[in-house]
């Protein structure tokens, strides 16, 4: 059963005292449509939810148990090495909490008034003691992984909210980070009760100079009014669509009370 939310909303005047706390997660959701955005921070109706993505959840949580034995060394994981990345898995005080989902990576951005939060994957540091946001991903295609798709798009944003993140905290952070991607194959005889990856590194230079702009208006958007009707979001032209509908089938209704009259839908 769908529930309106009724916490963690954006409040225009309680929020300008009271830090408001915006997950990475709810940052995308803004730079896919403003008005989804709003319905959800401001007004408490979020979108449909989905089930969890389980398999990738298992490969992630594996990939980081492996990650870990080489941390706990102190040395560079044979991955890292036949991709010639010279850098080992970042032993940090603050690691499991940067790692934990709904705690994440905070930072309080004065001029917004949010608090800002990320769960990243993993982190590496490199011989100059320069941190790198790495971000594991699982699928399963033929050939190889496009990296120009809507959602390939939405990764590197991912790992650049990552990148800005630990700056602000006062951290060296290098450009460039990386996806550790795990695809599951499909080439093999028969299932036997596993599941084979061929996994690879993807190196990515990020830029975050959009993110500070953004977040202003983010700030804008939830201080305003409900932003129009965006055509390009598909639940927005699913709402949009079902409302017409209900609006005609109602008026139908009525007419057809109405003695004599013939109707053309």
């Amino acid at each position: 059963m769908y529930f309106r939310r009724v916490k963690n909303l954006y409040n225009p005047v309680v929020n300008q005292s009271e830090p408001f706390k915006l997950s990475r997660s709810k940052i995308e959701n803004f730079t896919r449509c403003p008005r989804c955005f709003y319905l959800d921070r401001r007004l408490g109706v979020d979108q449909p939810s989905m089930p969890a993505f389980t398999l990738n959840s298992a490969v992630d949580a594996l990939l980081k148990k492996e990650f870990d034995i080489y941390r706990a060394a102190g040395t560079t994981h044979p991955l890292m090495k036949h991709y010639g990345i010279d850098a080992i898995p970042l032993a940090h005080p603050m690691m499991n909490e940067w790692r934990e989902n709904f705690v994440g990576i905070q930072y309080f951005h004065r001029p917004s008034n949010f608090i800002l939060t990320g769960a990243v994957d993993d982190i590496w540091k490199d011989k100059d003691g320069n941190l790198m946001v790495v971000d594991y991903k699982a699928t399963s295609v033929n050939g190889e992984i496009d990296w120009d798709s809507e959602w390939k798009q939405a990764y590197r944003r991912q790992l650049e909210i990552y990148q800005w993140l630990l700056r602000n905290l006062g951290h060296k952070v290098s450009d460039t980070g990386y996806f550790v991607y795990a695809n599951g194959r499909k080439d093999k005889e028969a299932f036997d009760g596993k599941l084979e990856f061929n996994v690879q590194i993807f190196p990515y230079k990020g830029s975050d100079k959009w993110i500070e702009p953004l977040i202003m208006e983010i700030k804008k958007c939830l201080e305003g009014n409900l932003p129009p009707i965006n055509e390009k979001c598909e639940f927005c032209i699913y709402r949009k669509s079902a409302a017409e509908f209900e609006q005609v089938k109602s008026k139908t209704k009525i007419l057809k009370k109405i003695p004599n009259l013939t109707l053309e839908i």
